[in-house]
């Protein structure tokens, strides 16, 4: 199982806001109005400038409003320096089970990127407490359902990719419990005004599923 933090970040709000291509000089402010939005899992992915850098600020500043973390995690040594940087997110756009493995024991909520029921039942036996289901625009939401269908009960599986304010509530029907947001959300360049009408597109679309 995520661990209890994860469980009730999620339950305030299961949005993941993937910030891709961020600087580290922009992480604080940016994020400031994703807290303020509602927003508690962060992750800045790899593939940004100087990603370990903006992770160390975010940790500091918000550590304890929400769960700061990594996208695009792809090796141990990654994984290594996401825990110096006091991320406790790790996201995966993969299931190598050595950085699964790697997570698990670093004490990190991991998420790996899954798209088949092979995949998704490797990165389980990895010992992955959740699955990021990527790239979710391609799986669909029926598909969503017909992964759950064999997945152990109770797995924990967020869509990522092609996630919007319009979807979100066929996926969550299809029975996703998370949902990771990236260019809908976020996009390099974007200033604090941009961000927060995003977040909060987001943020009213959830709060109309839940009525």
């Amino acid at each position: 199982m995520p661990s209890q933090a994860f469980e009730t970040y999620r339950a305030e709000l299961p949005l993941i806001a993937i910030l891709r291509g961020i600087q580290p000089d922009e992480a604080v402010p940016l994020v400031e109005q994703l807290i303020e939005a509602g927003f508690r899992l962060i992750e800045v992915p790899l593939n940004s400038p100087s990603p370990f850098e903006s992770i160390a600020k975010l940790a500091e500043r918000f550590g304890d409003q929400g769960l700061i973390g990594a996208g695009t995690v792809t090796s141990v040594e990654d994984v290594e320096r996401l825990k110096q940087a006091g991320g406790r997110l790790q996201v995966m756009p993969h299931g190598d089970p050595e950085v699964i493995r790697a997570g698990v024991a670093a004490g990190m909520d991991v998420l790996p990127g899954v798209m088949t029921p092979t995949e998704a039942f490797a990165a389980l036996k990895a010992g992955a407490e959740a699955l990021k289901i990527f790239p979710a625009e391609l799986v669909g939401a029926q598909g969503i359902k017909a992964l759950l269908s064999v997945l152990p009960k109770g797995t924990l599986v967020a869509p990522t990719g092609g996630v919007t304010p319009e979807n979100l509530a066929e996926l969550a029907a299809a029975g996703a419990g998370g949902f990771g947001l990236g260019s809908g959300l976020y996009k390099p360049g974007f200033d604090a005004v941009t961000l927060r009408e995003r977040a909060d597109a987001y943020v009213a679309a959830w709060r109309q599923i839940q009525g």
